[in-house]
Formats: C-alpha cells, structure tokens, sequence
C-alpha cells in the first residue's frame, strides 16, 4: 500500500466503527470523584495515529477529560527512567491481580503493591518520580506527558481539587504502603502529585499520539523528541498488556490482544508497536472502570486490522499484511 492508500484504508475501518457503536447507551459515568458524573455521556471520540504522524481522527476528538488511570503507565516510565527496572521493581511488582483498580491489598509475601496499573502501585511509581521539590516533580510529569503528546497540557483544577477532597482510599493505601517502607518521603505531597498526574487534560488526538509516542520507541513521531527512556518503553507496554484493562485485563488479552491502559474518566490508550496508537473516548463505563465504547471500538478494530499479538496469520488485513 502506499501512504496514501493506507490512509484511505484506516479511514474507510474507522468512520464506520464510530457510526456503529455511537448509540450504545449501556454503562454509567463514574460518580466516585464529583468533577467526573459531569461528563457527557453521549460524547465518544475515536482517534489512531502513525508513525509518520497522520492523525485519523472521527468523532469527539477534541472533547477533553482528564487522563486519570492512562496517567500510570507513563509515570511508571519516568520512574523506570530514573531507577531502572530493579530500582523500581524494589516498590512494585509485575504481577496481575484479579482484583479491583482500589483494593487495599498488597503482596503477602513481598509487602509490594501487585503492579503499578492499580492505585497502589501507581502511588509507589509517583513516590519514586524525580525531584527536589514537589513542584519540580510535578512539572516533570506534566512535562513529560506534554511532550508525548506534542503539545502542553494542562491540569484540570476543579478534578484535582475533587480528588484532593475525596482520595481517602489512596490515602489509606498509601499510609499502608508507607508502614511496609514501600513508600518513602512526605505522604501528602506524594498524594498530590498523584492526584495532579490523574487530572491533567488530555483529548483523543493527545491519547493517539502518546500511543504512538511509546510505539515509536519513546520518540514523537512529529516533535521528534525523545520523551520515554527505550529500554523502559518495553516493560511499560508489557505490564499494559498484562494489567492495563483493570480486572478486564485477561478478557481484554484474550480478546483485543494489545497493550493497553483505561482511565475512569472514559479514555482508553492502546499501542501497536512500531505502528500506530490508539485514542478512545467515551465515559459510559462498564462494571470494571472502563470505556463500554472503548472496548467495543478496540475489539473491533483490532479484528478488522489483524491486531492480536498472537493473531499469526493476520487475517482479513490488508493493512498489516501491508506492513509486515
């Protein structure tokens, strides 16, 4: 195919996609965080992004919402840059756990938070994020996000201050973590850099872009800024494989086969390696935290595109038999 064919192609599987699942009204806005149950449930974007940096974008693509989960992985790779994978690997495992995102559980054996896609593990990622200061962590992260997404983003106040007034689960998952030494350091200030990560603004576009940000190895495929440290890049994607989807994350390996991360305010972010990424939007959630659009936008495409990890043969794509 050539480029432009591909892109004909992309959006030929797309606008339908978008058309077919628009009208689905199963699943409920999360309300455990104020500022969320705001959001309009009719909204639903769906966004893909290459290598070559063409954007393929259909629907509510510019509504923004806060990162909120999505925001783990990418501090999980700050942290792997920093500390590299035994230092962090010292405060959080790898392991799937089977049980909800909030579960104050750690490892019996091991104190540690089971992997840094649930709370816990993500608040020991943010302990563990570089700097002198609070604001300086705080603009490093933001920073790093930004230039994934390749332009600056911003924090969402009224989400933050909401978190700031309502985080007492993390705060006793937190104070738990610090009791084992999985955490270190002032507790309150490493509560309010989680709480910022998860509320910085984000769109469709930006979610495909980091995508193909952490596909391109760590590098924008349009800045050409090298944002993510490449050796942390792959063990980023691995635990999205394993427990980027919540406890859907076995059912989402068997039936979409991709790494990816879902956040409860309606985004979902999926990575092709060395291919494109993958932006959806929509905050009607299933009874696990996670987009019902968004799924059944994934699911499908990954069928019409041949993208399971293990789909060999990759069947019925032109697109990837294209590529490979």
């Amino acid at each position: 195919m050539t480029p432009a064919e591909t892109a004909a192609y992309l959006d030929q599987i797309l606008a339908p996609l978008h058309q077919r699942y628009r009208a689905v009204n199963d699943g409920d806005v999360a309300t455990y965080i104020p500022e969320l149950a705001k959001a309009n449930p009719d909204h639903f974007g769906i966004c893909l992004t290459t290598l070559d940096g063409t954007c393929h974008a259909f629907g509510d693509c510019d509504q923004e919402f806060t990162i909120q989960s999505i925001s783990k992985p990418l501090v999980y790779g700050i942290a792997l840059a920093a500390l590299g994978r035994e230092g962090v690997h010292k405060k959080v495992g790898v392991e799937p756990t089977g049980d909800a995102f909030n579960a104050i559980i750690l490892d019996e054996k091991t104190r540690r938070p089971f992997n840094p896609m649930v709370n816990a593990g993500a608040i020991a990622t943010a302990a563990l994020v570089p700097g002198k200061t609070l604001a300086e962590r705080k603009e490093s992260v933001l920073a790093t996000f930004s230039a994934a997404a390749g332009r600056r983003l911003s924090v969402d106040q009224k989400v933050y201050e909401s978190e700031l007034e309502t985080g007492h689960r993390n705060r006793a998952i937190a104070h738990l973590m610090l009791n084992f030494g999985m955490i270190e350091g002032d507790v309150t200030e490493i509560l309010d850099l989680y709480f910022m990560q998860c509320s910085i603004l984000v769109n469709c576009r930006d979610l495909a872009m980091i995508g193909a940000t952490l596909a391109n190895v760590g590098t924008n495929p349009v800045t050409h800024e090298h944002v993510f440290d490449t050796a942390a890049v792959q063990d980023v994607l691995s635990v999205m494989f394993t427990c980027g989807m919540y406890d859907y994350a076995g059912e989402w390996a068997v039936r979409v086969g991709i790494p990816a991360k879902s956040g409860v305010a309606g985004g979902i972010l999926a990575v092709i390696n060395r291919q494109f990424g993958i932006g959806t939007y929509s905050p009607r959630l299933d009874a696990q935290g996670n987009s019902l659009r968004g799924i059944k936008a994934c699911a499908d495409l990954a069928d019409e595109l041949g993208l399971h990890a293990f789909n060999f043969m990759n069947s019925g794509s032109q697109f990837m038999k294209s590529v490979l």
